[in-house]
């Protein structure tokens, strides 16, 4: 099956590779997204196990459309719809691009619906109902001037929602964001890792997950289950080799964050709690200027405030330095991972940069900075 998964900007080479371990086939990078090739055992494996992914879209169709009326009868003619797509099951339909004759994706969303309801009329005399909460089945087409994709998504909502993340602080670090920066960082699940702005805790818990080998999708509701060629059994093999292949570590090194607002303190624990970590990640209130880091260096990693979203640049300029001056008191021999936003603000750290990776976090231009602390 010719498949793709989209990524956050920044992460295509890591979610290429992650698709390679995974069994995936002659997969092809573009823009936020990686291509490939995969079987049924494959494609569940990725469900279930790629901790990168916003989508993983199976094709199932291409064709020509440049105006409503081609889109309409391409819609209906691409795919065995009456095998799958009886009108008990529920839907809804995502647009993602434009052509020169397909400009609104609003407008675009119903004439596929238009096609496929018209359709299901001709062939049963009703049609499914739209929701466009928790559908039963999920179409997405992809517009572009050479040709259209239509593709399945097996989710029909974001991946990058664990379900562990149910209090969240201000600007909240996507999961699947937060695992790509650990997995940048290459922290090696033996030297203590430390947040000093831990907010939702979501860094911690990403990085816990993934040296615990815990899946990311085994507890997530899926509608794939809802697809005519849905396999039960091979799905169950691999939520079962998923279970398996959990690492049963004895003990992590000191996992730890830290937050001065009680409330968001609180917040960080269920999510630690609901990820079933709490033996493994530690949540303190305390400021960081405060703290006393363990004494085997590790790794620091934070995602502070950079006035985009919260705060105001003259204050946090100032916790920039005050941050700089922790660091260089304290951190000696440990690595320190910074998400920054705003340039200005690193200045202020008065720390070396040694390695940046361009990140995109939620339409706000990033880079993830290393810095090795002397």
């Amino acid at each position: 099956m010719k498949s793709l998964v989209v990524l956050p900007q920044g992460f295509e080479s890591l979610g290429k590779e992650e698709l390679q371990i995974l069994g995936a086939k002659d997969l092809q990078t573009g823009k936020r997204s990686v291509s490939f090739e995969a079987d049924k055992a494959c494609l569940y494996r990725i469900y279930l196990h790629a901790r990168l992914p916003f989508r993983v879209l199976r094709e199932i169709a291409r064709f020509k459309c440049n105006c409503p009326s081609t889109l309409y009868q391409g819609i209906q003619k691409a795919f065995d719809w009456g095998k799958w797509l009886h009108p008990s099951l529920s839907f809804k339909v995502d647009i993602s691009g434009h052509n020169s004759g397909l400009k609104h994706s609003h407008y675009t969303a119903l004439q596929v619906k238009n096609a496929l309801v018209d359709l299901q009329r001709q062939l049963w005399g009703e049609r499914s109902m739209i929701d466009t909460q928790s559908p039963e089945l999920c179409i997405h087409l992809h517009l572009s001037d050479s040709y259209s994709i239509l593709s399945l998504d097996g989710s029909g909502k974001s991946l990058h929602k664990r379900g562990y993340r149910n209090a969240m602080g201000k600007a909240p670090l996507k999961e699947n964001l937060a695992a790509g920066l650990i997995q940048l960082a290459q922290w090696d699940h033996e030297r203590p890792l430390i947040d000093p702005f831990c907010g939702s805790g979501t860094l911690l818990i990403e990085a816990a997950s993934m040296a615990l080998g815990l899946s990311p999708g085994l507890y997530r509701n899926y509608i794939i289950k809802n697809w005519a060629d849905f396999d039960l059994n091979l799905w169950e093999i691999e939520k079962k080799n998923t279970r398996i292949k959990k690492k049963y570590l004895k003990s992590l090194p000191p996992i730890i964050g830290y937050e001065k607002d009680p409330q968001i303190v609180m917040q960080a624990k269920a999510n630690v709690q609901n990820a079933g970590l709490e033996k493994y990640i530690t949540i303190e209130n305390n400021d960081f200027i405060d703290i006393e880091l363990p004494k085997i260096a590790g790794f620091i990693v934070c995602n502070p405030p950079y006035g985009k979203r919260t705060g105001n640049n003259e204050d946090l300029s100032w916790l920039y330095q005050k941050l700089g001056s922790f660091l260089k008191r304290k951190a000696s021999g440990w690595q320190f991972w910074l998400l920054s936003g705003d340039r200005s603000l690193t200045t202020a750290l008065r720390l070396k940069c040694s390695k940046r990776f361009p990140i995109n976090n939620g339409g706000i231009d990033c880079r993830w900075l290393k810095y090795e602390i002397r």
